[in-house]
């Protein structure tokens, strides 16, 4: 299974979860060494299969770095973390969460669009 860092240390992905808000935007931002590129986006696609399923679903679209980056990132739109963590609690998402290997890094973080 990839390894959860948090982007913010003072709030852990699965604390975000608590506030009751949305929409919401899940950026997940995925370290992925190059030689195991095709077979993370294989898997991701297989995922992404099954959360655009979801009751909440709105979007998501796949990044990848520049400049020989091995960074991936994934932004994907909910109507709300209920529903976003409603998907992730399920035992079917988290069947296909534990296909990815160890050596994978996600880190993930929810966000809410604020005027500016």
């Amino acid at each position: 299974m990839a390894k959860l860092q948090s982007l913010d240390p003072s709030t852990p992905m699965f604390a975000q979860f608590q506030e009751k808000t949305g929409p919401i935007v899940l950026a997940n931002t995925f370290l992925v060494p190059k030689e195991r590129t095709e077979s993370f986006l294989a898997l991701f696609q297989r995922q992404s299969e099954f959360m655009k399923a979801q009751p909440g679903f709105v979007s998501l679209q796949m990044h990848q770095g520049t400049a020989g980056s091995d960074l991936l990132m994934n932004v994907a739109v909910w109507e709300s973390t209920e529903a976003l963590a409603r998907a992730f609690g399920s035992p079917d998402f988290r069947r296909l969460a534990a296909e990815f290997p160890d050596d994978i890094v996600s880190y993930p973080h929810i966000f809410e669009q604020i005027d500016v």
